[in-house]
């Protein structure tokens, strides 16, 4: 009775346009309420330069200004507080792109549900029939669809329940009885139980390889913030020695200059001492004059009598013993500091020759892309030519030492379980980049066959956790039974998931530091690849591990 009651208010809160409760109520000049959203998004789509109400066509130039109508939002709230909901399901009408029920007349609702069995599409009302009688509710019911007629066979009208696995195509009963009579035919659900399997295999692949691709891409954000820093920190650090240099430069410059004008200020000192003392030759002119006329006096007596009064000449005019150098001392300084200048040349042309190569081998490791198809693995394939001297004495080696079975009966408690250097097979010792192998399993005779890659400095001797295959940190195994997979690392088993194939794939990136195993038939299959590998270079061994545990 309450809704009853209520449905008229409703009515008259409700936006002509949407159907539903007003939201933004805004009122247009003719007196009618919309939705704000509603109303802008009719006059969007109108002419430009003519705007009319959708209910009584009033038309309005130019375009209104739509202002919230507070006293109706207000009175909108109220109502709602006191129960007032928005429109119902059924008020909602299919537009373009939406999926129709296929019972409605007139102007129909939007399908909730769509039934595979019915070929038909319901609204939320005519859909309770599915929901309420018990055999509409084994009808399977999905999404809205309007594919649903290519459900049907065209030549039989009938319902394409089986699937014909020789021309890949849906059929129905009648067809599988006719012209597909021969064929490999099973139900549509039986086969989508199969690709359904399939796909969960190619889903698992592909999140392998984004987890892959996503450790790439931490590692390259890794390595570009290290290249970063260490590239920064190598140009402040050569600025700083090279300013240092350039200092040491500027210093050495100004005491050489300091020295040479030091050495330039005495010796031009001592020349112009002796250049003074030299221009004192008056007193020698004097002299000189003295003893020219004495020399000429014509009296004997008088110039014995005034030879005596002549002066002794003064230290000071007598003439020093100079020998002058030629000016050669400071154009050896030059020549020294030229011949600094050239071996400092040296140095620096040898330090950018090695600086260039040192820059050279600074190289960030960009993974290129991983093979996909079997030939591209088959590229990178190995020969593996097992030892002989490391076989067990239960192992028979045959086929070029390429072939190993095992030769005994074990009783049910019993296990195989060998020293390491018994069951190892080497690699060369100059392995580096990529390597495949592919190794064929039989199980037929024991309980399972370990296939697992080492390092080459893994113990050998004894029993130990550190000298068996995947229970240390040097080690991954893949052990393969007749129904499943396990593979080990560091005492960790972890279950894997993947088809069951005679052969198996090893692939290893030394560089790039990926290891991945795989199942191998006509497609490659991605079984384990472990989160653990280095890049060092480590060399690498292969191994097999030949098991009487029971899977």
């Amino acid at each position: 009775m309450a809704e009853q009651e209520n449905q008229p208010d409703r009515k008259r809160f409700c936006c002509t346009i949407c159907l539903d409760l007003l939201k933004d109520p805004v009122t247009t000049g003719c007196g009618h309420s919309y939705c704000m959203n509603c109303i802008k998004s009719h006059w969007d789509n109108e002419v430009r330069g003519s705007y009319s109400c959708p209910q009584c066509r009033q038309t309005f130039t130019p375009r209104p200004v739509l202002v919230k109508n507070t006293m109706l939002a207000d009175s909108l709230e109220e109502l709602q507080k006191a129960g007032l909901q928005a429109a119902p399901a059924e008020h909602c009408y299919a537009g373009p792109g939406d999926v129709a029920c296929d019972v409605c007349t007139g102007r129909k609702l939007k399908a909730l549900k769509s039934c595979l069995v019915c070929l038909a599409s319901y609204c939320e009302k005519h859909l309770q029939r599915h929901l309420q009688s018990a055999p509409l509710k084994k009808h399977k019911l999905v999404e809205p669809s309007e594919k649903l007629q290519e459900n049907i066979c065209s030549r039989h009208d009938e319902v394409m329940k089986m699937f014909c696995r020789t021309d890949q195509q849906c059929i129905c009963y009648l067809c599988s009885l006719e012209e597909h009579k021969d064929h490999d035919t099973v139900s549509a659900a039986e086969e989508r139980i199969e690709r359904q399997r399939e796909l969960g295999l190619r889903r698992q692949s592909i999140q392998e390889r984004v987890q892959h691709t996503e450790k790439y891409v931490n590692l390259l954000q890794q390595k570009e913030k290290a290249v970063n820093v260490s590239a920064d920190k190598a140009v402040v650090d050569s600025e700083k020695i090279f300013t240092e240099l350039i200092h040491l430069l500027e210093t050495r410059s100004s005491d050489v200059k300091q020295q040479i004008r030091s050495q330039q200020e005495t010796e031009v000192s001592r020349v112009r001492e002796l250049q003074e003392r030299l221009k004192q030759i008056t007193e020698l002119k004097r002299k000189d004059h003295e003893l020219k006329q004495l020399s000429d006096t014509k009296d004997h007596n008088q110039f014995l009598r005034n030879y005596p009064s002549l002066s002794p000449l003064s230290e000071s005019t007598h003439s020093p013993s100079i020998r002058i150098l030629p000016l050669k001392n400071f154009e050896d300084v030059t020549a020294a500091v030229s011949q600094v200048r050239g071996r400092l040349q040296d140095i620096l042309s040898e330090t950018e020759t090695e600086i260039l190569q040192i820059l050279s081998l600074v190289d960030v490791l960009m993974p290129q892309p991983g093979p996909e198809t079997r030939a591209d693995f088959l590229k990178y394939s190995q020969e593996i030519i097992l030892d002989p001297n490391t076989a067990n004495r239960y192992l028979l080696l045959s086929e070029g030492n390429r072939k190993v079975t095992h030769i005994i009966l074990i009783t049910e408690t019993d296990s195989l379980v060998y020293p390491i250097e018994r069951r190892r097979i080497l690699l060369p010792e100059s392995l580096t980049g990529r390597c495949y192998w592919e190794v064929e399993v039989d199980v037929g005779g024991i309980a399972g066959v370990g296939v697992a890659v080492t390092y080459k400095n893994i113990s050998r001797a004894g029993n130990s956790n550190e000298c068996e295959f995947g229970c240390n940190d040097k080690s991954w195994s893949l052990s393969c039974y007749r129904t499943r997979y396990i593979f080990h690392y560091n005492r960790i088993m972890t279950p894997v998931s993947g088809p069951r194939s005679s052969r198996v794939g090893v692939y290893l990136d030394h560089s790039a530091g990926v290891l991945s195993f795989y199942s191998v038939s006509d497609t490659m299959t991605l079984l384990h690849s472990p989160d653990h590998i280095h890049s060092a270079s480590l060399c690498w061994s292969l191994g097999l591990l030949l098991s009487r545990r029971h899977s």
